[in-house]
């Protein structure tokens, strides 16, 4: 890593200024204190699912080493399979329910040969057309034209596993016609176990998924079905045609009968399952008018459904190319650093014997666990709250079972920047997490919630700009008091566990707006009280380039085709000032005093924001991030405590990290197929390079009361040093 002591000012100059300069004000009474925390234990990376050839090219130890500067420590494991409505075999040796490899696998607790690879298999019982998390791969049985596939629930969400009436935790299916029809029928093509009871209604608002709150679901005046017989069932709904776009199947009683796997399991045998449904219109013979398309691809006419049984077959996995690292070579890479690390279980699409393994497994190998995070973005699964509860302490019971003393948490919802909002339930509420606090508490099992976590990417793909940069730290202040609003208690811990910005960006942001977005997200979350956030991604990868964009923006390096690391972008850089700078790295713990600044562009925007730690060794820190991209700042500090106001005075050090440390640089081409203007440079999509590229400017300034300190555009500064009363 470069680092070099600068001979030269690091500032335009040093001057004691008058008393109208622009302030930043610091309180540091000792009840002013926002947060405490252990470094090594709080400000961590993340590892994902990542294609096999990057991890072996960078799970290495010259990769691993030129990230180490960065100084994220903890890390979290990250669980892409559930995103992609897939099981996980986090260990490819296990034992299948039953022996023709079908059924449900969990993975052996015997440790063997070294784990290096784990892999996702797909769900053959799927009711999704796509979800939040699997891209353009996979499609729905409801509609894929195939009587013979079908989807089902999960069994773990009925009354055998969960101990309540199936009648609390009811699944369903919506069908979207992607426009209103005129609808009076719908044929369902049941497997087995069926439904005996269930209503078939329609949406009155624009959108159930994306907006749940805005309309309800009306039942068709013959909708309900009380003595379902499962089979092909063709029921007409309505004498007068309604025009729907939306239609759901809700099941709350199932026929408990067995499907072609047999009663050996009883997981066969509960819950729902449908072949294939079919909406339309009855014409005067009884014939079905179907508008649904039906077809084994992403084209289908889309499904959504409440959950997805586990259920899968040895044929399943379907690509290679793609893993999930495995356990032993994550522990043993030096990707930890040697700490505890956060670690997932499959739990939407898996079974608790399954999890339970897991754990027996990686504590057989005495592989250190700093936490359990519970499942993988139910949110994003439409899994609701209900029942994302009743897995919880379900697999929680089965955990504690094996080590009372694991730390189990969740839900690890998906980038978000307000409360989630779902279907209301029978008292009128709305929000998910509410709920699922509200499930636990009924279950007499707060205990059992040893942490919160979500992630965090708060803005848009392809579609933000500079001036987003203002309004991170509002984001970040919001969603936690959001969080405690829906009863979270203040003794509970709560995680950012995978954030960043997108990989999406336009080339004309590229400059430092990810250091800065990075300096400003840390800073704030932090103040606010944050336990613990991690870094993604934190391995050098190949990212995606849509948009118009080049690499700049997400992630700490760019690499070549063959993960070799070519060059250091902003937010390693950014890295480095938050992790070594402001923050004192190790074991002690540093405390977080909340900051402000008069600097405001008139628009309400705050254009300088500031973080300040005292750290162990008893500096004072101030992280300044200057979100203006075109004018620097003078900056008079003041500390105020109690009845007291310091300022820095003698040997401070000084660190910069600016447009005169780094810019970014697309590259260009000059195109034949332009004869008017033969030498007009064309952005290539994809490619460019940073020049400078660091490092930070570092310098220590003799100060006294009063000093004022110049930051330039668009840069982050931090100070550390000693205070003295001011005159």
């Amino acid at each position: 890593m470069r680092r070099a002591v600068l001979t030269t000012l690091l500032f335009a100059g040093c001057a004691v200024l008058p008393v109208s300069a622009q302030t930043v004000d610091v309180e540091i009474a000792p009840g002013d204190a926002t947060n405490h925390f252990i470094p090594e234990q709080t400000l961590g990376s993340s590892l994902d699912r990542i294609p096999v050839e990057a991890i072996d090219k960078a799970l290495t130890p010259k990769t691993l080493a030129a990230l180490a500067p960065s100084g994220w420590e903890p890390i979290t494991y990250r669980q892409n399979t559930e995103l992609s409505v897939e099981a996980w075999h986090w260990n490819p040796k296990g034992t299948w329910s039953d022996p023709r490899g079908r059924g449900y696998f969990d993975g052996s607790a015997t440790p063997t040969e070294m784990i290096r690879y784990s892999y996702g298999y797909s769900l053959p019982r799927r009711g999704f057309t796509r979800n939040d998390g699997t891209g353009n791969t996979g499609y729905s049985r409801l509609t894929d034209g195939d009587t013979k596939s079908f989807w089902k629930s999960n069994p773990y969400l009925t009354e055998r596993f969960t101990g309540e009436s199936d009648s609390l935790h009811p699944q369903w299916v919506i069908v979207d016609l992607k426009q209103k029809d005129l609808i009076d029928a719908i044929r369902i093509d049941w497997a087995a176990p069926y439904a005996k009871h269930y209503e078939v209604q329609f949406w009155t608002g624009l959108d159930p998924i994306g907006k749940p709150t805005l309309g309800v679901w009306q039942t068709f005046p013959a909708g309900t079905v009380s003595e379902g017989k499962g089979g092909e069932t063709t029921i007409s709904l309505t004498h007068i045609p309604v025009a729907v776009q939306f239609l759901r199947i809700l099941m709350t009683e199932s026929s408990n009968t067995c499907d072609a796997d047999g009663p050996t399991d009883a997981r066969n045998c509960v819950g729902y399952a449908i072949r294939e449904v079919y909406v339309g219109t009855l014409g005067e013979q009884g014939e079905l008018h179907d508008v649904v398309r039906h077809t084994p691809d992403q084209d289908q006419t889309t499904t959504y459904c409440s959950s997805v049984d586990p259920w899968h077959t040895a044929d399943d996995l379907l690509s290679t190319r793609q893993a999930q690292t495995g356990f032993d070579l994550f522990y043993t890479s030096g990707i930890t650093h040697g700490l505890p690390a956060m670690i997932p279980i499959a739990m939407l699409y898996g079974q608790p014997e399954d999890a339970t393994a897991e754990i027996k497994y990686i504590e057989a190998r005495h592989y250190p666990i700093s936490y359990v995070e519970m499942g993988e973005e139910a949110d994003g699964q439409y899994t609701s709250p209900e029942d994302y509860g009743a897995l919880y302490l379900e697999f929680a019971a089965a955990i504690h079972k094996v080590d009372p003393r694991l730390k189990l948490g969740g839900p690890a919802f998906q980038g978000v920047n307000d409360d989630i909002q779902v279907w209301p339930d029978g008292n009128g509420d709305t929000s998910w997490f509410e709920r699922f606090l509200n499930y636990l508490r009924a279950h007499g099992r707060m205990q059992d919630l040893a942490f919160f976590s979500f992630e965090h990417y708060p803005l848009m793909p392809c579609a933000f700009n500079w001036a987003d940069l203002y309004d991170e730290p509002q984001r970040i202040d919001h969603i936690v008091e959001v969080w405690r609003d829906d009863g979270l208690p203040k003794d509970i811990p709560f995680f950012i566990t995978e954030s960043n910005l997108s990989s999406s960006t336009s080339e004309a942001y590229l400059a430092n707006f990810a250091g800065l977005w990075l300096a400003d997200y840390i800073g704030s979350f932090l103040t606010a009280g944050g336990s613990g956030v991690y870094y993604f991604h934190y391995l050098p990868l190949r990212e995606d380039r849509g948009c118009g964009n080049s690499p700049g923006v997400f992630g700490m390096f760019s690499v070549d085709a063959n993960y070799n690391i070519l060059q250091p972008l902003s937010q390693f850089f950014a890295s480095e000032l938050i992790n070594r700078e402001w923050i004192e790295p190790g074991k002690e713990a540093n405390t977080i005093f909340p900051a402000s600044s008069t600097i405001s562009d008139g628009a309400g925007h705050m254009m300088v924001t500031a973080y300040a730690d005292l750290r162990p060794d008893g500096q004072w820190s101030l992280m300044l991030v200057n979100r203006d991209q075109e004018v620097g700042h003078t900056l008079h500090i003041v500390f105020h405590d109690q009845e007291r106001r310091l300022g820095f005075s003698g040997q401070v050090h000084a660190a910069i990290f600016g447009s005169g440390q780094y810019a970014w640089h697309p590259a260009m081409v000059f195109p034949m197929s332009h004869p008017e203007q033969p030498n007009q440079p064309v952005i290539v999509s994809g490619y460019g390079h940073a020049d400078p590229d660091g490092p930070a400017k570092e310098e220590e300034l003799q100060t006294a009361p009063g000093t004022g300190f110049e930051i330039p555009a668009a840069s982050i500064m931090v100070l550390r040093g000693k205070l003295a009363p001011l005159q």
